[in-house]
C-alpha cells in the first residue's frame, strides 16, 4: 500500500484497510477527519512512532504547545510554518510504510 492509496481510501471508505498497523490506522482516521479516534489510537502506540503521530494530531488541533512536547518525545523537529499538515501526514505515512511498519 502506498501513502496515496491510504489517503484515497480514507476519502472513500468507512474503515481503514485490513492488516495495517495501529499507527497506520491512526493516520487513516486522522485523514478521514476522525481526530478523536486517531488520538485514542495513537495513545496505544509505544515509542517514537506514537509520539510523532500524537504531535501531528495536536498540530492539527492547533495545540502547538502540546504538539512541541510530543515532537520532542518523538525526536522529530517541530515543522516550520511552511510545512503543511498534508506534507507532514505524507511524511509520517511514507516513513511507516517504507520501513515495513504498516
Amino acid at each position: 500500500m502506498t501513502a496515496l492509496e491510504l489517503s484515497n481510501s480514507a476519502a472513500g471508505s468507512i474503515s481503514p484497510p485490513p492488516n495495517v498497523s495501529t499507527a497506520v490506522r491512526a493516520l487513516w482516521f486522522a485523514r478521514a477527519g476522525k481526530w478523536e479516534v486517531a488520538h485514542d489510537l495513537c495513545q496505544e502506540i509505544q515509542g517514537k512512532e506514537g509520539s510523532w503521530i500524537h504531535a501531528y494530531l495536536h498540530r492539527v488541533e492547533g495545540d502547538l504547545s502540546n504538539a512541541r512536547y510530543w515532537y520532542a518525545r518523538a525526536e522529530q523537529p517541530v515543522p516550520g510554518s511552511k510545512v503543511s499538515l498534508e506534507d507532514e501526514w505524507l511524511e509520517i505515512v511514507t516513513s511507516l510504510l517504507e520501513y515495513g511498519r504498516s
